[in-house]
């Protein structure tokens, strides 16, 4: 009987609130099978720490701190990263491979979205061509629900959509309340929502009123709708309602914002030297409002993607589930898969897990289907809340409180010993 091999599980894009749960589900399955899998590691600050040889043993931990992932947010376990392996840097594929040989690493597990299924599919790929004894799974996650087909054949969801997707149905009722008690001095809020370039997030803002009550347009970045055309559509809605509520897209086209990027050169809209949201408010209040008093704004950051007050259950479950099933995936089906969800036929919601080549996700990219925006281009239809409610759940999370404080993992500095030199990565070097 051959012996067990170790494991390497990393993570690498922004985080959600969820991404820990499927870390969990990964974690706590592989230790479910000790006679297959060996001491479980995890890549500090994702593929950066592959590369580096910085490898936290998460088989050295307490059970209750990995349990504890469930419902802890964001990337704080095991860190993340915006590092891309790229073609041509040879020498971090080379790193890869001896970073697994020299801890005889048989299972390779990647969280993540488009770009981290491609970094997914070169290790596989990498380790079938040099003859590497490596089984190489991906694992999605993205808030912006942006891997995948426009059919949505290759996955229904992303694990963390469904949670930042509650944040905004809840925040926009907050919103609500809000604006409807202060519209005699502020008759316009416009909040800004993630999404560079899908419009899946602020999209959501219609969950919080399914049934068109409030005063409320979404300006998708697919809307198309240029400042003059946002103003028109704010004023008409004062004329009739008296003021406005008003989500739109980070990634609505405005003209320059004096943007930043990240190192995978996606565009950073919350370190942005102007923000669209700023732009937009003071548009409104220059060619002015049809109603007196004047617009303000809202700008939400990375609390959409790190918060697990508003994280759904339904999303925790199923990222913890699509974790599980990625290492069922590696059991019986081998290297060279992402594990998927895909949503069953029928008026009750269900879904059921499978797998897909990682070759067909690698950089993947789905598009908001356009028959889910408005005629109008400032809303989205029903269709679009009939396939996105059911992902926000019914209930709040149970979030462990210690001291009124919320208890997250924490864990032990235990690193595998390093076997290899220092190593710099190359897209670090000058």
């Amino acid at each position: 009987m051959s012996q067990p091999r170790n494991v390497l599980v990393a993570q690498s894009g922004g985080p959600t609130a969820v991404i820990n749960s499927s870390l969990r589900g990964v974690v706590e399955a592989c230790e479910e099978s000790p006679e297959v899998f060996g001491t479980i590691y995890a890549g500090y600050h994702g593929i950066e720490g592959v590369l580096r040889e910085e490898l936290l043993n998460l088989s050295a931990q307490d059970p209750e701190e990995i349990a504890l992932l469930g419902t802890t947010p964001a990337a704080g376990g095991i860190g993340t990263c915006r590092y891309k392996l790229r073609a041509g840097q040879q020498e971090d594929f080379e790193r890869v491979v001896e970073v697994f040989k020299a801890h005889d690493v048989g299972f390779f597990f990647y969280i993540g979205g488009n770009d981290s299924m491609d970094t997914a599919n070169k290790v596989a790929a990498l380790a079938a061509e040099r003859g590497l004894d490596l089984v190489g799974v991906g694992v999605p996650k993205t808030i912006d629900n942006d891997v995948g087909d426009a059919q949505f054949k290759l996955i229904d969801h992303t694990p963390g959509y469904g949670s930042v997707a509650r944040y905004w149905a809840l925040n926009v009722q907050n919103a609500n309340q809000e604006n409807a008690g202060s519209s005699p001095s502020d008759p316009v809020l416009v909040m800004q929502a993630m999404g560079r370039k899908i419009g899946f997030i602020p999209a959501a803002a219609r969950l919080a009123d399914p049934e068109r009550e409030m005063p409320l347009l979404i300006l998708l970045r697919e809307s198309g709708l240029g400042l003059q055309d946002v103003a028109d559509a704010v004023n008409d809605l004062l004329k009739t309602r008296g003021r406005a509520l008003v989500v739109v897209s980070e990634g609505l086209d405005v003209g320059e914002i004096g943007e930043r990027r990240d190192a995978i050169c996606h565009t950073t809209f919350s370190s942005s030297q102007i923000t669209v949201v700023k732009i937009i408010f003071n548009y409104l209040n220059e060619v002015g409002l049809a109603a007196p008093g004047s617009a303000r704004g809202n700008v939400s950051g990375t609390d959409q993607r790190d918060s697990i007050i508003y994280a759904s259950t339904v999303d925790l479950e199923e990222a913890f589930q699509v974790g599980r099933h990625a290492v069922r995936v590696a059991l019986e089906a081998g290297s060279g898969f992402m594990s998927t969800l895909l949503r069953e036929p029928g008026s009750d919601y269900q879904v059921r897990y499978d797998k897909v080549p990682l070759d067909v996700v690698a950089n993947s990219e789905r598009s908001f289907p356009e028959s889910w925006i408005a005629p109008s281009r400032t809303d989205v239809t029903d269709a679009f809340v009939r396939y996105a409610r059911p992902l926000i759940g019914e209930e709040w999370p149970r979030v462990p409180l210690v001291g009124g404080l919320q208890r997250f993992c924490r864990f032990e500095p235990v690193f595998a010993d390093t076997r290899l030199s220092e190593y710099l990565p190359q897209g670090y070097r000058e």
